[in-house]
C-alpha cells in the first residue's frame, strides 16, 4: 500500500477542504512552520484506518473543529491491484465508502472489512511499528493501549519470519518446564543460589552444622579426660620422687657442707684483702717520699733558671723602650713634613684648575653658540610635528573612508535595484511647455524616466496635481533607507555631512600625516637623542669668566708637578718612620709581656720552695730509703697468704646449687600437690557424663545427617544445571527469533557507530541497550539525540521486514528527530534514502532549513484548489 493524496474537511483548523497530492514513492517531506497542520493530517490518517466511521471517542472527537461539525477524511491509496480511494466522516451521517475509478466498491462494515484487509488484519499494523507521532520518538511511548497493540503488532511480526517462536519462546513448552525447575529449585535456594532459610537444604546444613558442633566439643572432652589421667600418673609419681626421705636427706647434707666451706673461704678473703690494704698503704708512702725528694730538686733548679732569664728581659725591655721614644719622635716631624707637602700641593691643584677654566672658556665659546643654533631648530621642528600630529588625529583614516566607500556603494545598488523594479514616469513635453509638471526634486526633465517605488504627487501647472500610487508588486522593501541610514550612521561616526566632506577631511588627515613624518625626520636629524640631551650638552660648556689675573697654564703644571714630587717624599718617609715606629711598639710589647712572664715565673719558684719548709735534702733521700724497705714488706706477707687461698667463685657456685635444688623441690611439691586434687576432681566429674557413649551415638547422626545434606546438595545441583540448560535452550531459539531484525538493523547502525550492536529484550521485543567500543549502555540513559536515532533505524528496519513479509505499508514521521545534531542528522537522512529504495516514506517536519539537505518530493498541505 502507498499513499498518494489525502484530503481534509472539517478536521480542526481545517473547516474549508485542504490537501496534500503528488505524493509519490520514496521520500516526500512536507515542511512547514509549527501550526500548519502537520500533527492534524497525522492524526487523521491514523482516524481513518484505525477508528471506525461510529466512533466517537476522545481521539475521534479531538478532530472536530471550534465550531463543531462532521470530520471529513480522504485518502487516495494504491495497491498491486490498483488506485482506491477510501473515505470516512464521523459523527454527523457517519460514512465509510471505498471507492475504485469512481466506482462504489465497499462502505459502511464492508468499508471497514475492507481497510483491516488492507492493513492485513492488524489492530496496531504500521501505527504501532513505522507510523511515528510527534513528541513520540521512542519506541515504547504511548497509552497502555497504544503500547499493548504496538507490542502484539511487534510479536506478529517477529512471528511471522522466525520458525521457532511458537515452541520456544512463546511460554508453551519450554516456559511450562522451565517455570517448574525453578518452582522445585526455589524450594531449596534464594534468587541467589544460597540455601533458603526454612527450606530443607538450609534445615540440613544446619542440622549438619550443630552435630558437627556436638561432635568436636564431646571429642574435645573426652581428649581432657585421658590427658588429666596421664597428667595425674605423672604429677603421683613426680611427688613420691621428691618426698623419699633418702632423697630430702641427701640434700640436706649437701646443703650444709656448701655452707661451712663458703663460710671459710669468706673468712680467708677477707685477711687477704687486709694484707691488700697494708700493701697500698706502704706504696703510698713510699711513693710519697720520692716525690717530695723530687720537688725539692726541680724548685731549687727553676729558682735559679728564673732569676737568670729575668734580669736579661730587665735589660732587653729597658732598650725596646728608649727606642720606642726616638721612632715616636721621629713619626712627629714626618707628619708635620708631609702636612706642608699637602697644602703645598692643593695651591697647585687650583691654580692649574684656573688656568684650564680659563683655557676651556675660550675654546667653547664657538661651541654654545653651534648649540643653541641647532637646539632653536630642533624646537621649531618639534613644533610642526606636534601641529601636524594633531591635524592628523582628526578625519577618517583610510578603513573609515573605505567603509563609507562601500556603503555609499550598497546605497548606489540598492537604489539602482529599487529604480529597476519600481513604477517609471517619462514625460514628453509639447512644444513650449517644458518644465509644466514638477516632481518632488523639481521639474520632470523631457524624455527621462523618473522612478517611483512609493506613492508619489507631480504638480502640473495650470491644472492641479497627479497622484500616482504604485502596485503591491512596486512597493519599496526598505532596502535603500536602510543602505542610506547606515551610511549617515557612518558619516555621523567620523563627523562628515556627507562622502565629499569625508573624502576631503581623509585627504586633510594623511596631508598632516605627512607633514608629521617630515618633521619628525628633521627632529630626528638635530637631536637624535632628544633636546634635552641638547641642553645638558650646552649645559656642560663652561662659562667664560672675566679673570683679573689668569694664571700661566705651564707655569701652573710646573709648579703642580714639583708638589707633587715633594709630596709624593713626604708620604714616603711618614709611610717610613710609622712602620719604624710600629716596629718599636711590637718590640717594646714583647719585651714587657716576656718579662712579665719571667717575674712570674721567678715568684713561682720562689713560693714553691717556700712550701718545703726548712728539710734538707740528705733528710728527704732517708726517708724515701725507708718507706721502699716497708712496701717489699707488705708485699712479701700478702703474697704468702694469697697463695694459700681457698676457690672462692667454685664454693659459692656450689652453695648456690645447692640452695636452688632445695628450693625448686619444695616449689615443686608445693605445686603437685594442689595439681592432684583438681585432677583427681576433673576426672571424678567427667568420668559420670559417660562421654564415650555420647560420642559414639554423636557420630551415627552426623553421618546419617551428612548423607542426607549430600543427597540435597546433588538434587539442587541438578535443578541448577536443568535450569541453565533450559534456559540457554530458550536464549538460543530467541537469538534466531532476533536474527531478521538485526540482520536488517546492522547496515542502518553502521551508518552512525560502525561495529555496533543492539540486544534486545525477550518480553518488550525492543532493543534493551546499545554495544560501543565493547561498552553496553542501556538505552535509556543514552541522550535523547541518540535514542531517536536508535528508534528511528529500528523502524526502518520493521518497514524493511513488513514490505519482506508482503505487508508494504508507507512510512510516516512527524517530527521524528528533534534532538539529532547537525552531523548525525545527516547520516539519518542517508540511512531514510537507504530504506526509501522501494518503499515510501513520508516526513512531516517543522524544521524547514535543517530538512532541506534531505532531499525526496516536497509536499504541500494546501486549499483544495489552490
Amino acid at each position: 500500500m502507498k499513499i498518494r493524496a489525502i484530503t481534509l474537511n472539517n478536521v480542526r483548523r481545517f473547516t474549508d477542504p485542504a490537501q496534500v497530492v503528488g505524493i509519490g514513492d520514496g521520500i516526500n517531506v512536507l515542511s512547514e512552520p509549527n501550526e500548519h497542520g502537520k500533527s492534524t493530517l497525522f492524526d487523521a490518517i491514523q482516524a481513518l484506518f484505525f477508528k471506525p466511521y461510529g466512533s466517537r471517542d476522545k481521539d475521534v472527537a479531538a478532530l472536530r473543529p471550534h465550531a463543531g461539525g462532521a470530520p471529513e477524511v480522504t485518502i487516495e491509496v494504491e495497491t498491486d491491484e490498483g488506485r482506491f480511494v477510501v473515505f470516512k466522516r464521523w459523527f454527523q451521517k457517519p460514512l465509510a465508502t471505498v471507492h475504485r475509478n469512481g466506482t462504489l466498491i465497499a462502505q459502511a462494515d464492508e468499508a471497514e472489512a475492507w481497510i483491516a484487509q488492507l492493513l492485513g488484519g492488524d489492530a496496531g499494523g504500521p501505527s504501532g511499528l513505522i507510523w511515528v507521532r510527534q513528541g513520540m520518538t521512542a519506541l515504547n511511548g504511548g497509552s497502555t493501549k497504544e503500547e499493548k497493540l504496538a507490542l502484539e503488532a511487534r510479536r506478529d511480526l517477529m512471528s511471522s519470519v522466525g520458525a521457532e517462536v511458537e515452541a520456544m519462546t512463546g511460554g508453551r513448552r519450554m516456559d511450562k518446564a522451565l517455570a517448574q525447575c525453578r518452582e522445585e529449585l526455589a524450594n531449596y535456594t534464594t534468587s541467589t543460589g544460597r540455601p533458603r532459610t526454612g527450606g530443607p537444604w538450609k534445615e540440613a546444613q544446619d542440622h549438619v552444622e550443630a552435630l558437627a558442633a556436638a561432635r568436636d566439643h564431646l571429642v574435645s572432652t573426652a581428649r581432657e579426660l585421658h590427658d588429666a589421667l596421664a597428667e595425674r600418673q605423672r604429677a603421683r609419681r613426680a611427688l613420691a620422687e621428691l618426698e623419699a626421705p633418702e632423697v630430702v636427706e641427701a640434700r640436706r647434707r649437701k646443703l650444709e657442707t656448701a655452707r661451712a666451706a663458703h663460710a671459710a673461704a669468706t673468712r680467708h678473703a677477707e685477711e687477704v684483702e687486709s694484707l691488700a690494704r697494708a700493701v697500698e698503704l706502704a706504696r703510698l708512702n713510699a711513693e710519697s717520699a720520692t716525690a717530695r725528694l723530687d720537688s725539692y730538686r726541680a724548685a731549687r733548679t727553676e729558682q735559679k733558671t728564673a732569676m737568670f732569664d729575668e734580669a736579661l728581659a730587665r735589660k732587653a725591655t729597658e732598650s725596646a723602650r728608649s727606642a720606642l721614644s726616638e721612632r715616636r719622635a721621629a713619626l712627629e716631624a714626618a707628619d708635620v713634613s708631609a702636612q706642608q707637602a699637602r697644602t703645598a700641593l692643593q695651591s697647585a691643584e687650583d691654580q692649574r684648575r684656573s688656568a684650564l677654566r680659563a683655557l676651556a672658556a675660550r675654546e667653547g665659546a664657538d661651541r654654545r653658540r653651534a648649540l643653541e643654533g641647532r637646539i632653536k631648530e630642533a624646537e621649531e621642528a618639534r613644533r610642526r610635528m606636534e601641529t601636524a600630529a594633531a591635524a592628523a588625529q582628526s578625519g577618517p583614516d583610510a578603513v573609515a573612508l573605505q567603509r563609507l566607500e562601500t556603503l555609499s556603494a550598497e546605497l548606489s545598488a540598492s537604489r539602482a535595484a529599487r529604480d529597476a523594479t519600481a513604477t517609471q514616469v517619462i514625460m514628453r513635453y509639447a512644444p513650449g511647455q517644458s518644465g509644466a509638471i514638477h516632481g518632488e526634486t523639481g521639474p520632470l526633465a523631457d524624455g527621462v524616466a523618473l522612478p517611483l517605488p512609493r506613492s508619489a504627487t507631480l504638480r502640473i501647472d495650470g491644472i492641479g496635481s497627479l497622484e500616482i500610487h504604485p502596485g503591491a508588486g512596486g512597493q519599496e522593501d526598505g532596502t535603500v533607507e536602510a543602505a542610506a541610514a547606515r551610511l549617515q550612521t557612518a558619516l555621523d561616526k567620523v563627523g562628515a555631512a556627507d562622502l565629499t566632506d569625508a573624502r576631503a577631511a581623509a585627504a586633510a588627515r594623511a596631508e598632516a600625516a605627512a607633514r608629521q613624518g617630515e618633521a619628525k625626520a628633521v627632529l630626528a636629524s638635530l637631536a637624535p637623542d632628544g633636546i634635552d640631551a641638547l641642553h645638558q650638552a650646552l649645559a656642560a660648556i663652561p662659562t667664560p669668566a672675566e679673570e683679573a689675573e689668569t694664571p700661566d697654564l705651564e707655569a701652573a703644571e710646573a709648579t703642580l708637578q714639583s708638589a707633587q714630587d715633594q709630596h709624593e717624599a713626604c708620604r714616603l718617609a711618614r709611610e717610613t718612620a710609622a712602620d719604624a715606629l710600629a716596629d718599636a711598639k711590637a718590640d717594646a710589647a714583647r719585651s714587657e709581656a716576656q718579662l712579665a712572664s719571667l717575674t712570674d715565673r721567678l715568684q713561682r719558684a720562689e713560693a714553691q720552695q717556700d712550701k718545703l719548709g726548712d728539710v734538707s735534702e740528705e733528710a728527704l733521700a732517708s726517708q724515701t730509703v725507708t718507706t721502699a724497705a716497708a712496701l717489699e714488706a707488705a708485699r712479701l706477707s700478702h703474697a704468702e697468704k694469697a697463695k694459700s687461698a681457698p676457690d672462692a667463685a667454685s664454693l659459692q657456685a656450689a652453695l648456690t646449687r645447692a640452695e636452688s635444688v632445695e628450693t625448686q623441690a619444695r616449689d615443686e611439691i608445693a605445686r603437685l600437690r594442689p595439681l592432684l586434687a583438681r585432677l583427681s576432681e576433673r576426672i571424678t566429674r567427667a568420668s559420670g557424663d559417660a562421654v564415650e557413649e555420647r560420642l559414639a551415638e554423636t557420630q551415627e547422626q552426623l553421618q546419617a545427617a551428612e548423607a542426607k545434606l549430600t543427597r540435597i546438595v546433588h538434587e539442587v545441583a541438578v535443578l541448577t544445571r536443568l535450569e541453565t540448560a533450559l534456559q540457554d535452550a530458550r536464549n538460543e531459539a530467541r537469538e534466531r527469533y532476533f536474527t531478521p531484525i538485526v540482520k536488517e538493523l546492522k547496515p542502518l547502525l553502521q551508518l552512525l557507530w560502525p561495529d555496533a550492536e543492539l540486544t534486545w529484550g525477550e518480553e518488550s521485543l525492543l532493543p534493551h541497550a546499545l554495544i560501543r567500543g565493547g561498552r553496553e549502555e542501556p538505552i535509556d540513559v543514552l541522550s535523547g539525540g541518540t535514542q531517536e536515532q536508535v528508534a528511528l533505524l529500528v523502524r526502518l528496519a520493521f518497514a524493511r521486514m513488513l514490505a519482506r513479509a508482503g505487508r508494504i505499508a508507507p512510512v510516516i514521521l512527524d517530527d521524528a528527530l528533534v534532538f539529532t545534531d547537525d552531523d548525525r542528522i545527516e547520516r539519518m537522512f542517508d540511512a531514510l534514502h537507504r530504506q526509501a529504495g522501494d518503499m515510501q516514506i513520508i516526513v512531516l517536519t517543522c524544521r524547514q532549513r535543517a530538512f532541506r539537505a534531505l532531499g525526496g518530493q516536497a509536499l504541500r498541505l494546501q486549499p483544495v484548489g489552490e
